[in-house]
């Protein structure tokens, strides 16, 4: 990043001034910013000048919400006037949709970020590039963007483990390269990590007690539940602190010492709305809505992320606390009398699974029809009709009686290109 003009000196300088503001004087430079944010990109951006088509905006409640369908299209039809793309950091996420998202940030927006990162890390002991950690992700398999990824491994202090194949062989070698290098933490997606744990904990072992360096498992990009945690703390013997973060924008939130999920307040402005877009009050769950205070390239401004959860004020300082989150708001069955069940609903479904049938690997469930379900499942044998009455009736007793559930037995669970695991998947939403 420095090679390439971002200089993350600058941004942590900034952030700490921002840091050592108090309350009052804190909140009033967020309000400036957001402010800033909206009026430059409204005289600037000739797509967002269109998207405000003459609108009325007297209070920030008047500007509309600014969905990723609004502008998930070509980079340069999104680009505010004077920004070159060769002088941006781009980058693309499908997310849920499957459909690629192109986004950019100027060179301080995203220096802001990493100051961020770093700082919010630092508070847990680690020193982002210094401190060796376990990356649990994707990677492109060939190319040129392979070897992009191991330099940035190299020069991030990252040692990539590849979440494609998980099958026992290649997680006991994963095992050996923990008692051979002297890691300080686990980053990774949380299903791939909990999968990882619960190897540990069937080998009869503890990460830390044979790499005893191990200080945090940081698990991202999935909800991590209760039970989950439970499993990675079980099996890695370390703390589990969780963030909370989107890739278009920045990291939005981390479990603190306390296990609070404090804000990223010095970089984003987050908002919590109705169905009907109308603000809530603290404590209160809705969508979440996001602001960059930094971001000039692209108009991220009332963005709504697709996720829902609640904001909270913190006696502890000037930051907000995130709770009840739960996931995209668009991640959702239909059932066949009209009620939306939430694609977290299926976390329990797949728990139960798991815990009467140990010997599965991973499994997806698809919903093909409003009344039938396909469970994907790869296992070391068939399903017999136990296993298979028990997976019923959880479907009865979390979604609706009487739905069509099958099963299919694969070698492999399909992954989408970032390694990214799904537990459910809608085919008619």
């Amino acid at each position: 990043m420095y090679l390439k003009g971002f200089n993350i000196g600058y941004a942590q300088a900034e952030l700490r001034k921002m840091q050592m503001l108090d309350i009052i004087s804190f909140k009033q430079i967020i309000e400036r910013k957001k402010w800033e944010q909206f009026k430059f990109h409204h005289e600037n951006n000739k797509f967002y000048n269109n998207f405000i088509n003459n609108r009325k905006v007297i209070e920030w409640a008047d500007i509309p919400l600014l969905s990723k369908k609004e502008i998930q299209k070509p980079l340069r039809h999104i680009l505010t006037d004077g920004y070159k793309k060769k002088s941006l950091f781009r980058n693309s996420t499908s997310g849920s949709t499957g459909k690629p998202f192109y986004f950019a940030k100027d060179k301080l927006a995203h220096s802001m970020t990493w100051a961020l990162i770093i700082h919010r890390y630092n508070l847990h002991g680690i020193e982002y590039g210094k401190s060796l950690q376990a990356r649990f992700y994707g990677i492109p398999l060939s190319g040129f963007k392979y070897y992009v990824e191991k330099v940035k491994d190299f020069i991030s202090s990252r040692v990539r483990f590849p979440v494609f194949d998980l099958s026992d062989k290649v997680l006991d070698k994963y095992i050996k390269l923990f008692s051979s290098r002297p890691f300080e933490y686990i980053n990774g997606y949380t299903a791939s990590l909990v999968f990882f744990a619960n190897h540990c904990i069937k080998r009869g072992l503890v990460l830390k007690e044979i790499c005893p360096t191990l200080k945090i498992c940081i698990p991202t990009s999935e909800i991590c539940m209760l039970e989950d945690r439970e499993i990675l703390q079980k099996g890695f013997g370390v703390k589990v602190v969780n963030e909370y973060g989107c890739a278009e924008m920045d990291i939005l939130a981390i479990e603190d010492a306390d296990g609070d999920w404090i804000t990223s307040n010095e970089n984003v402005f987050i908002e919590i709305v109705d169905e009907n877009n109308n603000p809530l009050p603290n404590g209160q769950t809705g969508k979440i809505l996001l602001t960059s205070l930094y971001n000039k390239a692209i108009p991220l401004i009332r963005y709504e992320v697709g996720d829902l959860g609640a904001l909270c004020i913190n006696s502890k300082g000037k930051y907000n606390l995130l709770q009840n989150l739960s996931g995209r708001v668009n991640d959702f069955a239909i059932m066949p009398n009209g009620r939306i069940v939430p694609a977290l609903t299926f976390y329990y479904v797949t728990k139960t699974l798991i815990k009467e049938y140990l010997k599965v690997n991973e499994f997806v469930i698809k919903q093909i029809k409003l009344n039938e379900f396909i469970v994907e499942y790869s296992s070391e044998k068939e399903f017999d009709d136990k296993i298979k009455k028990i997976v019923k009736i959880a479907f009865d007793n979390y979604l609706e009686p009487g739905l069509q559930v099958r099963f299919s037995k694969v070698e492999n669970i399909e992954r989408g290109k970032s390694g990214k695991f799904k537990q459910f998947i809608s085919l008619i939403n």
